[in-house]
């Protein structure tokens, strides 16, 4: 089962409480206010996560959260469990 549109897994997440967040599935805005390009394109082709798109992965999510010292290929390799899991 997945958990978010992009590979977090949202129910282990640390800064979760903190921030007020109950996941991008469950949120029509982001806890940061802000949007989210993965969020946005996810629910505009109609896909459960990043791993069930054509062009997986893409350069927005190769390069998400880079800039803040994440390393993406963690989501990335999550969303491939998910898509093996369907």
């Amino acid at each position: 089962m997945f958990e978010s549109r992009c590979g977090v897994l949202c129910d282990s997440c640390e800064r979760k409480e903190q921030v007020s967040c109950t996941g991008c599935l469950n949120m029509e805005k982001t806890f940061w206010g802000g949007e989210c390009g993965v969020k946005t394109c996810c629910e505009a082709k109609e896909l459960n996560h990043c791993g069930e798109c054509e062009i997986f992965p893409c350069e927005m999510l190769s390069n998400m959260g880079k800039e803040q010292g994440f390393d993406p290929l963690i989501k990335i390799e999550q969303c491939r469990i998910w898509t093996n899991e369907e």
